[in-house]
């Protein structure tokens, strides 16, 4: 692998939707490395509330200000997509223990079958316990105070989750 890769790393993730704590990590991770690719992929576990295309151009609208930073989608095997790529790291965001436990295990059959390190970064106080699926909960369940939601998500994406979720359920 040429010199020029090592400075590239990937962010894969669902980003059903993007939250703060994924910008926040986007955005110092383009501080470390040349070129970033934020991987937007399925997860056949999950069930999506957006489509890869709606949530690719939501990334694209919020990380449009990092020259560096690029958004892809992907299917299949993260690992693969790396290499597809000729990114060496795989970057992830870590909030708690339960995560990296979670994250040991994937980074080492990445590091074993692909060539592939990961890195973990962990996520900032603010974001450190907030998920997107937390964030759907919050949405689709409860009533909630708009501007405490965009604390987690940015107002656009909050207000597509909640014609989504809430336009769904009626």
């Amino acid at each position: 692998m040429s010199n020029e890769n090592r400075s590239l790393a990937i962010f894969p993730g669902m980003f059903d939707p993007v939250t703060h704590g994924h910008l926040d990590i986007i955005q110092r991770a383009s501080c470390l490395y040349d070129r970033l690719i934020v991987a937007i992929g399925d997860n056949p576990l999950k069930d999506e509330v957006f489509t890869s295309s709606e949530r690719r151009e939501m990334v694209v609208e919020h990380t449009s200000n990092l020259k560096n930073v690029e958004v892809q989608t992907y299917s299949g095997l993260t690992v693969e997509f790396a290499r597809a790529v000729g990114a060496r790291v795989i970057l992830r965001g870590i909030r708690d223990t339960v995560d990296l436990h979670a994250e040991l295990e994937i980074a080492t059959a990445n590091r074993v079958m692909g060539d592939v390190e990961t890195v973990f970064l962990m996520t900032s106080g603010p974001h450190a316990l907030t998920s997107s699926t937390l964030i759907r909960q919050i949405v689709e369940i409860g009533h909630y105070d708009h501007d405490r939601l965009a604390r987690l998500v940015p107002v656009g994406v909050a207000k597509r989750l909640e014609q989504r979720l809430r336009h769904d359920r009626s």
